[in-house]
């Protein structure tokens, strides 16, 4: 039984490797290329530019007058309590090492 080592020692060069396979390659560059310049129109094109009006423009002069104009009732959130009780379950354990203050 003889086994071969196929290569530079058969004659065959790099260059003469029959291997194909640049075309899937090539179709995924051209994919993301014009993903790429899609994305690039769609977010930088002419019909996207923001339309700025000036604040003598603007109907209502705070977010609660807009919210009520729509019919929402603006109420204001509850307050915390000042003192927190712990919360449920097993307190910390003390570290094994603690640090000594220096």
């Amino acid at each position: 039984m003889t086994v071969h080592a196929y290569g530079i020692a058969d004659g065959y060069s790099v260059k003469q490797r029959n291997r194909h396979g640049g075309t899937p390659l090539l179709i995924a560059a051209v994919v993301a290329i014009l993903g790429v310049l899609g994305m690039l129109i769609v977010d930088h094109g002419p019909w996207s530019k923001p339309k700025v009006q000036p604040a003598a423009s603007a109907n209502y002069s705070t977010t609660g007058e807009a919210a009520r104009a729509a019919g929402a009732r603006v109420m204001p959130t509850e307050p915390k309590a000042p003192i927190e009780p712990a919360p449920p379950g097993p307190k910390p354990a003390q570290p094994a090492n603690p640090i000594p203050a220096q």
